[in-house]
């Protein structure tokens, strides 16, 4: 598959993949709450480390509940900022009492000040998920980058976040295709091993 078929593939795939996540959210309004228990139970957490999530747009799974559980047991919480086209995100601290402002693609993110954080484990948006452990994301390649970079200096975790709908029988993937270590849904954990080995 050269490398226009892999684009056009994706897009017809992100089309379907938006209307079913799109119906699960309106199905299952409290499923971050579900989405919580089910990452307590997937990852053991040393204490301090610092953990990314996002601020959730509509369609997309709430994982406010978990960052919220995570900053009360004392781990730094970073939401993702887009710096520039083909940039690696980086993460600015959030806490309850931070004033979000309206960042790139509507996406909510703590002010220009708010310092830095660099996660040991992300919590990863999706659009679909495969049993392999490869997401289809939104097209921009913004999380491609950031594990490549944060996976070439530590050992970062990355958690694709989903509704169990959202899994498709194989994702389409190219080079730069970062894979998860899980994927956590409402429903069940997924662990991949030996996703960093070369």
């Amino acid at each position: 598959m050269d490398s226009q078929e892999l684009a056009d593939f994706k897009a017809d795939l992100r089309k379907e993949a938006f209307a079913v996540r799109e119906a699960a959210w309106r199905a299952a309004p409290d499923a971050g709450e579900a989405l919580r228990q089910r990452l307590i139970e997937a990852l053991a957490m040393p204490p301090g480390i610092a953990i990314s999530g996002y601020w959730p747009l509509p369609g997309e799974i709430d994982v406010r509940p978990a960052l919220l559980h995570y900053h009360a047991e004392g781990h730094p919480i970073g939401l993702p900022v887009v710096t520039g086209k083909n940039e690696p995100l980086i993460f600015r601290r959030w806490n309850p009492a931070v004033a979000l402002v309206q960042g790139s693609f509507r996406v909510m993110t703590p002010p220009a000040e708010a310092p830095e954080v660099r996660p040991t484990i992300l919590l990863v948006p999706l659009l679909a998920f495969d049993p392999e452990g490869y997401r289809l994301g939104y097209g921009g390649g913004f999380y491609d980058r950031t594990l490549a970079k944060l996976r070439s200096d530590v050992h970062a975790v990355a958690v694709g976040v989903a509704y169990a709908v959202q899994e498709v029988p194989m994702v389409p993937r190219g080079a730069f295709d970062q894979p998860l270590d899980y994927i956590v849904t409402e429903r069940a954990i997924f662990k991949f091993d030996k996703r960093n080995e070369s």
